[in-house]
């Protein structure tokens, strides 16, 4: 199994990015897929997750509103889409199973 995420990239507060999380090496279609960041000096971070068999996605209250999580038709690309992103959306964001790791996408907002 691989998850390799991109779209990172350094923006100004205020500014949209869309991170991707290219999946594959599954044998049946993931159950749930996750985006974690961390950034510098602190914990890892639960971020959004999404339950694929349900549609349900639940999100950290300090994104609610402004990043939303989903997949294409086929699962294999899992989308994070942040909007009005401010400094402290600052940190490596990660996608993951649960047990499968991807290798993180920088992410920077400064004015």
């Amino acid at each position: 199994v691989k998850l390799v995420e991109s779209g990172g990239g350094t923006v100004q507060p205020g500014a949209s990015l869309r991170l991707s999380c290219t999946v594959s090496g599954f044998t049946e279609s993931w159950y749930a897929m996750s985006w974690y960041r961390q950034a510098d000096g602190k914990e890892r971070e639960l971020v959004a997750t999404m339950i694929s068999t349900r549609g349900v996605t639940n999100y950290a209250n300090s994104v609610k509103g402004r990043f939303t999580i989903s997949s294409d038709n086929a699962k294999s690309t899992v989308f994070l889409q942040m909007n009005n992103l401010k400094p402290t959306d600052t940190a490596v964001y990660y996608c993951s199973t649960g047990i499968h790791w991807g290798q993180g996408t920088q992410v920077t907002v400064s004015a």
